[in-house]
């Protein structure tokens, strides 16, 4: 293996930055979401502890902000240092969402977010909070655009070749934003990003009760954090059942690698495999233990649904698109990212179950302090989560850099050494890493701090929030 290799190189770069960026994601997409509520049962009910509990998730989600900004910024820059060919061949398609991403629904969040921080003493309350309610949207529009880029690089529609099939050009950007991979990929991130955060709220209101601080608003946030994770555990799995049969008709190469399936089979023997043992070269099955019936019943919602598998696509692909290209991907990485998306969310979501009831209003003893502990810790479970699903997302993919129309060895610059990539990959892996603790930094000392003191100013608008006649 050529070390200097610049395709793997700049391969280890993308997934590495992209990895880091979307440390911040979630969090920035699900606490927007925890601090409009917050703040929208404050304005309703005028209670000073959901100020307090608006005010803290508040400023961490300003300080994850900030920093999913800077990271960010550097993705898009890749497209053209490392990957020209891609973005030549695909750009005039793929360029449109993400166009829309940075010109309307990052700005139109940035605005608000601005209008947010600065308006407490100067905007009316009720343009206040319709202001977080706007950076919600603008967040959640933000990830719809980009994931659609994505959804493209998984299924392309909405083109067509140039005449000389040197490029691909837009034709209709509504199949690119209804394309059915977003469509179900849209709602499974979002609920993913809903539940780590509410790991997060969890876990800062489980250290203050551990300490026996702010006893009142962290019994209220945990409670609801508990609840929210449930919920959107709820959510993920059910979007997750749709995005699977939406796998299986755009990508059925993915779903036989997350499954190491190597034969198709159908009905019994269309089983789930909760553990599978290969041979070294990763080609074919030794020993595996499986749950009959259930692959086929996921794949295909049916009992005896066929599920193909990686041989006979192997064999169908190489006809369809070129013989001398393994077309499948590296099975080990996909099968167990896909076991451990599932097992690290299922983890956070019996977390938060056992949580619900040993906090539960009638609880005969108090909750001990490992249990506190077990909250705490618990936070980062749908974050890794998230993260080796996009593993399996992506890694699914290949050898495809888009499916069906590109290899990802085409794709790479041409006239990039692989040592200039080495350089930018060090030189951004140690910045990144400098900023990852400043990052954890600060937020764990805004979560140790908790709530701040009110000025004068919001303890008298607490205050008029209690007098039924107060105009805003």
């Amino acid at each position: 293996m050529d070390l200097l290799d610049p395709l793997l190189l700049a391969r280890w770069q993308f997934g590495l930055t992209t990895l880091y960026h979307y440390l911040f994601v979630p969090l920035t997409l699900g606490m927007a979401l925890v601090v409009a509520i917050f703040q929208t049962v404050w304005h309703r009910t005028g209670d000073v502890k959901w100020l307090h509990l608006t005010r803290l998730f508040g400023k961490i989600f300003l300080i994850n902000f900030a920093m999913g900004v800077v990271t960010g910024i550097v993705q898009e820059f890749q497209f053209g240092m490392n990957w020209s060919a891609y973005s030549r061949f695909v750009g005039d398609v793929f360029g449109a969402p993400l166009a829309f991403e940075g010109l309307m629904a990052f700005f139109f969040e940035a605005t608000f977010i601005g209008l947010w921080i600065f308006g407490w003493d100067r905007l009316p309350r009720i343009l206040h909070l319709l202001s977080m309610w706007m950076v919600v949207l603008g967040s959640t529009a933000s990830a719809y655009f980009i994931l659609a880029a994505n959804a493209f690089m998984q299924n392309p529609v909405g083109f067509r070749m140039a005449a000389d099939g040197s490029r691909a050009e837009l034709i209709d950007i509504g199949a690119v934003l209804t394309n059915p991979v977003v469509l179900a990929a849209f709602p499974h991130t979002i609920f993913a990003a809903w539940m780590f955060s509410a790991t997060v709220v969890v876990a800062v209101s489980a250290w203050h009760l551990a300490r026996g601080q702010h006893l009142e608003t962290m019994r209220s946030s945990l409670r609801f954090g508990l609840w929210a994770v449930i919920v959107s555990f709820a959510g993920v799995a059910v979007s997750g059942d749709q995005l699977s049969l939406v796998m299986v008709a755009t990508q059925p190469m993915k779903m036989a690698a997350a499954e190491a399936i190597w034969n198709s089979a159908c009905g019994a023997d269309a089983s789930f495999s909760l553990l599978s043992i290969g041979t070294p070269d990763g080609t074919e099955e030794v020993w595996s233990l499986r749950v009959p019936y259930l692959l086929s019943l996921l794949s295909t919602h049916s009992l005896d649904g066929c599920v193909e598998g990686l041989n006979d696509l192997q064999a169908q692909y190489s006809e369809q698109f070129g013989a001398g290209v393994d077309y499948r991907p590296i099975v080990w990485v996909t099968y167990w990212s896909f076991r451990w998306m599932i097992a690290l969310g299922g983890a956070a979501a019996l977390v938060a179950l056992a949580g619900l009831w040993f906090t539960r209003r009638n609880a005969p003893r108090p909750v001990a302090p490992w249990m506190w502990r077990v909250a705490i810790w618990a936070a980062p479970l749908p974050l890794l989560g998230s993260l080796v699903g996009w593993v399996f997302t992506e890694m699914g993919r290949q050898p495809w850099i888009v499916f069906s129309l590109m290899l990802t060895e085409d794709g790479v610059s041409p006239n990039v050494p692989g040592w200039t990539v080495l350089i930018s990959l060090v030189a951004f892996t140690l910045i990144y890493a400098t900023l990852a603790v400043v990052e954890l930094g600060l937020i764990l000392k805004a979560a140790r701090t908790g709530p701040d003191p009110l000025s004068d100013g919001d303890a008298r608008a607490d205050a008029d929030a209690h007098t039924p006649t107060t105009v805003y």
